[in-house]
């Protein structure tokens, strides 16, 4: 079994790394997370938000840890993962996918599902599915 690696997919632009004030909406199978785009590192305009888009999504949560943690080595990833505050696709064998608690569970997990995780300031997101994309916010609150 080979360790998961960790391929980034926010290089143009990530989440405001103070108060991104992220929301998850469900919608059938769709997951969405909506987030503050970082205005200071990439091309955004202050207060401007973009959404996650996830389809055909089989598990996702939105919890601990933060960065305070991650560094303190107390996330599964804090080990591997390049570095906190990105969003990355986990890919290879991975067994601790299944050690936090808190999934919320869409559909029935099948092999194919790829798994994303982002890293914002104070929490953590993760989404088993088949597909992502990045959308202008719609303001899912």
């Amino acid at each position: 079994m080979s360790k998961p690696t960790f391929m980034r997919l926010n290089e143009t632009w990530n989440a405001e790394p103070n108060a991104p004030h992220e929301v998850v909406a469900v919608s059938g199978t769709t997951v969405r997370l909506e987030f503050f785009l970082n205005p200071w590192i990439y091309e955004a305009n202050e207060g401007e938000r973009r959404v996650l888009t996830f389809e055909e999504c089989s598990m996702w949560r939105l919890g601990a840890t933060n960065d305070e943690g991650w560094y303190a080595g107390q996330c599964r990833y804090g080990k591997t993962a390049p570095a906190w505050g990105e969003f990355y696709e986990l890919l290879g064998d991975d067994d601790q996918l299944l050690g936090p608690i808190d999934w919320h569970k869409v559909t029935p997990l099948t092999p194919e599902k790829r798994h994303f995780l982002f890293y914002l300031r104070d929490n953590t997101f993760e989404c088993l599915a088949s597909e992502w994309r990045l959308e202008s916010s719609i303001s899912i609150k």
